[in-house]
């Protein structure tokens, strides 16, 4: 987004007309996912004409989802007031954590009670709420997670996502690691904490539904299964990624390079890819086995022309056999130790 640089917002929006204008008519959708960072930093006014052109460009269904990210720290009562008379009726808040000295660590700019008054705020005015939370923080305990969680469950989201910390090359996470003054959170313990948060959600009523994802009764995310699905989508700005017809392309990620080439009539994306009848088929599985119910082998073969074992029947056998898989008579399923490691099974798969 153009978040602290309040120089590109007119220009920006220019880029994303442009782009916009390429849908040529209306399309009538079911979800709308406004993210990729924090679109409420814009602020009230410029996230307002954001979901006017949005709200034009893609008029949503009776009964639709349309979330909207937000941090802790600026989100106030005007602003959920105003995303409710723009249509927004579900708030995803990037909380990470309702303790200072872990968002310290984390280097996030709000603090413990930032977070618990944005949850606060959220409820008041949205009843659909979701909440990110980060475990394996650097020194974490296993204490200082559950004490994360309990706080999380009595503010009463409807639904919650959890993430162990990836620490990425370029991050300051990453030198710290470099010069030797990171203690990072052992592959046990992070296991522990996963498993711990899976348990006490579980206890509060959560269904987990997704290898990261829980969420009350009748609240899961309707857009992201979009993408576990399989289903086509568009997206649009910086970094988009758009998945239709099979192809898949993916928008330059700076903004001001997104913003030129748009506005000097070349197209922002960068990378685009048709999927192979096969990789499209290997794609779809990985991503519906990281949903709890798995892959519905009949369905499976319906909707990608292969049956399973056609294309990947020996490793689905050895990872049955390993304990990461169950395998029912139309069912292939994740086991709860193969949460644990789902995301090295991904590549054999793909």
């Amino acid at each position: 987004m153009v978040a602290g640089r309040g120089d590109l917002i007119q220009r920006y929006f220019q880029a994303l007309d442009v782009e916009l204008e390429s849908l040529e008519e209306p399309r009538e959708i079911d979800t709308l996912y406004i993210g990729g960072g924090t679109p409420t930093e814009l602020g009230a006014e410029p996230l307002e004409h954001l979901l006017d052109r949005l709200n034009h460009w893609f008029p949503v269904a009776e009964n639709s989802e349309v979330t909207v990210e937000a941090n802790p720290d600026g989100f106030s009562v005007e602003l959920a007031q105003r995303l409710v008379r723009a249509g927004v009726n579900r708030i995803s808040l990037g909380v990470q954590s309702f303790q200072t000295t872990k968002l310290k660590q984390l280097d996030r700019q709000h603090g413990a009670e930032d977070s618990r008054r944005a949850v606060e705020i959220a409820a008041s005015n949205f009843d659909n709420v979701s909440l990110d939370l980060i475990f394996a923080a650097p020194e974490e305990t296993l204490a200082m997670w559950q004490e994360d969680l309990n706080v999380a469950i009595d503010l009463g989201p409807r639904h919650i996502s959890t993430y162990g910390l990836t620490i990425e090359k370029g991050t300051l996470f990453w030198n710290a690691r470099l010069r030797g003054e990171l203690r990072e959170t052992t592959d046990s313990i992070q296991a522990d904490m996963y498993v711990r948060a899976l348990d006490s959600l579980e206890s509060a009523g959560f269904e987990h539904y997704e290898v990261s994802n829980l969420a009350q009764p009748g609240f899961r995310s309707r857009h992201n299964q979009t993408y576990w699905n399989g289903q086509p989508f568009w997206a649009f700005g910086p970094g988009a990624a758009n998945y239709l017809d099979g192809r898949r392309s993916t928008n330059h990620r700076s903004t001001s390079t997104y913003i030129q080439r748009l506005l000097s009539g070349r197209s922002a994306v960068v990378t685009s890819e048709k999927l192979s009848p096969e990789n499209s088929a290997r794609e779809h599985l990985v991503l519906g086995l990281r949903r709890l119910e798995g892959i519905v082998l009949s369905e499976f073969s319906r909707q990608t022309g292969y049956k399973l074992d056609e294309l990947v029947g020996e490793t689905i056998e050895n990872f049955v056999l390993h304990g990461w898989l169950i395998r029912q008579p139309n069912r292939v399923r994740l086991t709860r130790r193969g949460l644990l490691i789902s995301d090295s099974l991904w590549a054999e798969l793909l």
